[in-house]
């Protein structure tokens, strides 16, 4: 794939390894584990390398062993994940997340469910105190101070995002964490500024990249991931997606993240390969603004394709980078390209 230049940074192809929660922190730090995990897809040639889901707050975490960015203490060994990867020739982008009513959970291999206060959990927040599984704790509805305040907290971590070296942030606005949250009316019942219409359920995402945008170099790309759809009636549209990425690109966000879902736990999610392509070839079309494709998203001539035809600037795999950290160069061998792996890897490509 053709290189990719956003702003000032010119990524090596259009291969981007997606966000993805380890669950391997202690207090937030990153560690030597991050740092093998991501190290290994630059290794392995993608062009940008993001950190999995960051919180900007403690209790902004998806369990407690999520990464965070909250305090200065965390840059360090960022840092030297950023370094690592520059040295391999792939970009560093970090994804800044709040989880609100979805936080305080168990790792997965644990069972998943609630982490109890007692336990090391904590009281989530979230718009309103709607819970997101029935029969779980309401969540503490959040004041507009305190909205306010979070909106403050996407803002020092970006500026500490910097500090630690990285070329891309990317805002989560996706997958029913905070921000997606008071975008869908499913979980946003609030009925002041910041809920009912539209316009008052866009303003904390708003808000927030603005915040995020004001400290950010004008040099570095502004990401942001979407969920386009709740794939619930009554829920957050394809439509609304639009706006909002209409209203995003007015305010410097470079490319949108098309994924979907994550808000309704009932929701039904025709699940195949590629299905959420068509999110990102709309909003590509509709607004002009660079998008990622991402979901189901498994093979060289499959990724080739969406990229060629103009769904989508960018592909942004998961799974199939845990499957395969050497992707990138499998796929330039198989689409007749000429791989570049490193020096000490030469002899095998």
């Amino acid at each position: 794939m053709a290189p990719l230049e956003i702003r000032e940074i010119t990524l090596r192809n259009r291969i981007a390894v997606s966000p993805m929660c380890q669950y391997s922190s202690e207090d937030g730090f990153a560690n030597d584990w991050h740092l093998v995990h991501l190290g290994s897809r630059a290794v392995g040639g993608a062009g940008l390398v993001c950190v999995e889901a960051t919180a900007v707050a403690a209790r902004g975490r998806i369990s407690p062993h999520d990464m965070g960015i909250w305090k200065s203490e965390h840059i360090e060994f960022l840092a030297r994940i950023t370094r690592f990867l520059h040295s391999q020739g792939a970009a560093a982008g970090i994804q800044l997340a709040h989880a609100g009513r979805k936080g305080s959970t168990r790792r997965p291999w644990e069972g998943g469910g609630l982490q109890p206060e007692a336990e090391g959990g904590w009281q989530c927040v979230a718009p309103s105190a709607v819970p997101f599984l029935d029969g779980d704790p309401a969540p503490q509805e959040l004041s507009k101070v305190e909205i306010h305040a979070l909106a403050d907290g996407f803002r020092d971590a970006a500026e500490r995002a910097l500090r630690a070296g990285f070329d891309v942030v990317e805002i989560h606005g996706a997958h029913g964490y905070l921000i997606h949250q008071f975008l869908s009316p499913l979980s946003n019942r609030r009925t002041d500024e910041y809920g009912g219409t539209l316009d008052n359920r866009l303003r904390f995402a708003l808000e927030v990249t603005e915040a995020v945008r004001g400290v950010w170099p004008a040099r570095l790309p502004l990401f942001f991931r979407i969920s386009a759809t709740d794939w619930v009636p009554g829920g957050w549209t394809p439509d609304d997606s639009v706006e909002l990425v209409r209203r995003l690109r007015a305010m410097g966000v470079d490319l949108v993240d098309c994924s979907s879902g994550g808000n309704a736990a009932h929701a039904r999610i025709p699940l195949g390969p590629g299905y959420q392509v068509p999110f990102a070839e709309r909003i590509r079309r509709e607004t002009g603004v660079l998008t990622g494709a991402v979901g189901m998203i498994t093979t060289p001539q499959q990724a080739e394709e969406i990229v060629r035809a103009g769904q989508a600037d960018m592909v942004l795999l998961a799974r199939e980078f845990l499957r395969d950290p050497y992707f990138p160069l499998h796929a330039a061998s198989a689409l007749g390209g000429k791989a570049a792996p490193p020096l000490q890897y030469g002899r095998a490509f």
